[in-house]
């Protein structure tokens, strides 16, 4: 006669929390069930997922770097760069001494070392003999030591001309640290002696404007711009970094000045 095979209850009809049994099919039947720790399979479980994650936000980090931060572009050095006339003549000694002068009152502005860096071009020298101004300047060049070049980028919050310019003799009132003619920033009032390698006159700027170092070609009475002191142009890491450089040549371009009377209290 058939029958149903007996089958021996647990001694508890429900596995412990946390735990299953070993319901392997062929195991011997006098072989203890084994018990696996569910805590501890969710932990590795956890942890597998986790490594997956951190795998691919990683890659997704390196992604964002590589957008955040654009590959640096600049120069491994300072090059030697001729500079050319408002026409696009080469530019000599005798056209600057000729057309301008510590009078002059437009903003001559050329690019160097990099196409983002503009720089003054600046005559010092007396409109007529005897008269204000400057020879024998700090890095200038020409007959009278007068012809200086300086970042027209103001060392405080990077304002750049021609809200930053040469003010001429005669331009405001005030003369701060006793000089009748300066570079002078409208943004927030920061003032520079083009006569001392543009050393702070008046602040909130702390630090000088970057100078252009000028070679006179006496040959053939050109200029050519060839290095840079002081410190980094502002808002580059280094003056040689940040953009391209201009190549073998820079023109001249001409600016009129925004110029107010506002100097620090």
């Amino acid at each position: 006669m058939a029958f149903c095979p007996r089958f021996v209850a647990p001694a508890s009809p429900y596995p412990r929390l946390g735990q299953i049994r070993n319901a392997a099919v062929g195991a011997a039947p006098s072989e203890p069930p084994k018990e696996v720790d569910e805590t501890k399979r969710n932990v590795l479980k956890l942890l597998a997922v986790a490594g997956i994650v951190g795998a691919a936000g990683g890659g997704l980090a390196a992604g964002a770097l590589q957008y955040a931060q654009p590959p640096s572009i600049g120069l491994a050095s300072f090059p030697t760069v001729q500079l050319l006339d408002l026409d696009g003549s080469p530019l000599t000694v005798t056209n600057v001494e000729k057309e301008y002068n510590v009078m002059t009152n437009e903003v001559l502005l050329f690019n160097y070392p990099l196409g983002n860096e503009p720089n003054f071009l600046i005559n010092l020298a007396p409109a007529t003999p005897g008269g204000i101004g400057a020879t024998n300047v700090k890095n200038g060049i020409g007959h009278q030591n007068s012809i200086v070049a300086f970042s027209a980028i103001c060392q405080h919050l990077g304002c750049p001309a021609p809200a930053i310019n040469f003010f001429p003799p005669g331009t405001c009132p005030q003369t701060p640290g006793g000089k009748k003619f300066y570079i002078h920033c409208t943004c927030h009032g920061s003032t520079y002696d083009p006569t001392n390698g543009a050393a702070n006159l008046t602040g909130p700027a702390v630090l000088p404007l970057p100078q252009v170092i000028l070679q006179w070609d006496t040959s053939d009475d050109t200029i050519y711009a060839v290095s840079e002191v002081g410190p980094p142009v502002n808002g580059h890491l280094s003056t040689l970094t940040g953009d391209y450089g201009v190549g073998n040549s820079s023109q001249l371009s001409q600016q009129s000045p925004v110029r107010l009377c506002n100097f620090p209290s």
